[in-house]
């Protein structure tokens, strides 16, 4: 019987590329998107788009109700999203409270009705700086409460922890992935703003492997 992982999928570069890790390994792949208010909700119709495309499993699950309890963050409500790279202090305003606490835990619990052995996230070394729920310490601490949280036993896993996102890509290269089909960009309009930190973070990572995003920016990259 094929083992069975379920994926928090963003939409995104780095939750696109590890679906296709989980499938290139031969697991079978549940993916799972939330959405909980994002102004770039845009990346939820990647996910969906992909996922029919390749007959995957998915759920989009709607948790903006919980809003009130999850606010202040420039990705959820009407602040400006701060331009420049991660590791600047202004990018604290793009945390959302709890954010991956909360989306673990629906995780976990989906994982353990559809039999999956392990919830897979993006979190990567180059979050570190400014997430807190992307840091190893908390994946470690996660990964030991899911597997005594029900009967069933659950592992929290972030292969791409002790990566940067230039390295993600180049592991999506090697697998021949199109990363047009992704959105990266913190703002929801008809292109990539090329400003923001996960727009930086993104062209970085193809200037590193030395080829050209294919997504189409407001500024000139």
């Amino acid at each position: 019987m094929t083992d069975s992982v379920v994926v928090i999928y963003s939409g995104g570069m780095d939750s696109f590329t590890l679906l296709h890790r989980a499938r290139a390994r031969g697991y079978q792949v549940y993916a799972l998107s939330f959405n909980y208010g994002q102004r770039h909700v845009r990346e939820l119709e990647c996910a969906r788009s992909v996922c029919e495309a390749l007959a995957i499993p998915h759920k989009v699950i709607d948790i903006r109700a919980m809003g009130e309890v999850m606010s202040g963050s420039a990705l959820t409500y009407d602040r400006d999203v701060p331009e420049g790279h991660y590791e600047e202090e202004s990018m604290k305003s793009t945390v959302v409270p709890n954010r991956n606490m909360i989306l673990l835990s629906l995780a976990t619990g989906y994982a353990v009705t559809v039999g999956a052995s392990a919830v897979w996230y993006g979190a990567h070394g180059g979050d570190h700086a400014i997430y807190p729920d992307c840091r190893p310490e908390f994946v470690e601490k996660m990964d030991a409460v899911c597997r005594i949280a029900n009967y069933q036993p659950v592992a929290i896993e972030a292969p791409f922890l002790r990566m940067d996102k230039g390295g993600i890509l180049a592991e999506g290269l090697k697998l021949g992935l199109d990363y047009g089909q992704t959105w990266t960009c913190y703002n929801g309009r008809d292109k990539a703003c090329g400003v923001c930190g996960s727009c930086v973070e993104r062209l970085e990572a193809f200037s590193v492997n030395g080829v050209k995003d294919p997504l189409t920016y407001e500024v000139q990259v």
